[in-house]
C-alpha cells in the first residue's frame, strides 16, 4: 500500500513552490491524469526511470505507484528538491534526486538499464532536451513525455504537412513516435497558454552511430534552416550540387517534401563526402 501522502497543493503552500515561468514550470497536481502519463510508459516494473523537472512530485508520486523499480528525479529547483526529498522519505529504496541541469547532465548514468525517461517537461528546453535524448537512442527503451502540443505535433508531423521539419526527422529517424494524450490548459498549475500533449517516443533498435548523427543535424538544419527556398540552395552550404547527386535527389524539390528515408540518404551521402 502506499503510504498516505500530504496533498500536492499543502505540499506547494508549505515549501512556497510556486510555479516560476523563467523555469517553464506547469505543475500536473490531479492524480488521475499523472496515473494515467505513467501508464502510457507501459509496464514499470523492472524498469529504471529518470524523471525531469519533477516540480511538487505528482508525477513523481505515479510512477512510484505504478511499480517502477526506481525514480530518478533531476530537478534544478531547489525548492522542489527539498520537496522529492522528502517525498524520498517515503520510498528510501526507490526514489533519489539530483540536483542538476538536465541539458548538462549524462542522465544515462544516473540509473541502469532498462532505463526510461517520463516527464513533463520544462517548456522552455524541452526541444534541445529531446534532441540530446535523441543521440542516446540505444540508452532508452522510451520516452513518454509532455510538451506544448504544437511541439509535439512537430516530432510526429508526416511529410508535407504544416508541422514537418527538423524535430520531425530527428524525432523519426531515430524513434517510433506518437501523441498519445492532449492537454487542455486547465489541467496545470498554472495554465500555460496554450493546449499540451504526451509524446510516446520509442527509440528504433538500431541506431545511427554518433557521426552519422551530426551528418543529419547539419543537413536538416540547412535544408530546413530555409525551407522556402529548393534544396539545391538551401544545402549550397554543404555542396549541395553534390550532395544531392551523390543521393539521386532532385535538387528543385524543398525540404517539406523529402521522406525520412531521403534525409537519411542525404545524411549519408554528406558523411560520405565529409
Amino acid at each position: 500500500m502506499p503510504p498516505e501522502l500530504e496533498s500536492l497543493r499543502d505540499v506547494i503552500r508549505r515549501h512556497e513552490l510556486d510555479a516560476r515561468k523563467a523555469l517553464g514550470q506547469h505543475f500536473l497536481l490531479d492524480p488521475g491524469i499523472t496515473d494515467h502519463i505513467a501508464a502510457l510508459a507501459g509496464a514499470l516494473d523492472g524498469q529504471h526511470v529518470v524523471e525531469v523537472g519533477p516540480g511538487p512530485g505528482g508525477l513523481t508520486r505515479s510512477l512510484l505507484t505504478a511499480g517502477a523499480t526506481s525514480v530518478t528525479a533531476v530537478e534544478l529547483d531547489s525548492r522542489a528538491v527539498a520537496v522529492i526529498q522528502e517525498l524520498a522519505q517515503f520510498y528510501p529504496d526507490r526514489l533519489s534526486v539530483v540536483e542538476a541541469d538536465a541539458l548538462k547532465q549524462d542522465l544515462t548514468a544516473l540509473c541502469p538499464a532498462p532505463r526510461q525517461i517520463v516527464a513533463n517537461l520544462p517548456y522552455n528546453v524541452a526541444t534541445p532536451l529531446l534532441v540530446g535524448w535523441l543521440r542516446q537512442g540505444t540508452a532508452w527503451g522510451r520516452l513518454t513525455l509532455m510538451f506544448q502540443l504544437e511541439v509535439a505535433e512537430r516530432i510526429c508531423a508526416a511529410p508535407d504537412s504544416e508541422h514537418y521539419g527538423r524535430l520531425a526527422v530527428l524525432s523519426q529517424w531515430c524513434a517510433d513516435c506518437a501523441v498519445v494524450m492532449k492537454l487542455p490548459p486547465g489541467a496545470f498549475t498554472p495554465p500555460p497558454a496554450v493546449w499540451s500533449a504526451v509524446a510516446s517516443i520509442t527509440p528504433h533498435r538500431e541506431q545511427p552511430a554518433p557521426a552519422l548523427f551530426k551528418a543529419m543535424e547539419r543537413v536538416t538544419a540547412a535544408a530546413f534552416g530555409q525551407r522556402r527556398k529548393m534544396l539545391r540552395g538551401s544545402l549550397k552550404s554543404l555542396n549541395g550540387a553534390k550532395l544531392l547527386d551523390a543521393a539521386n535527389i532532385d535538387g528543385t524539390r524543398r525540404a517539406e517534401t523529402l521522406s525520412i528515408a531521403e534525409f537519411d540518404q542525404l545524411a549519408r551521402a554528406h558523411l560520405a563526402l565529409g
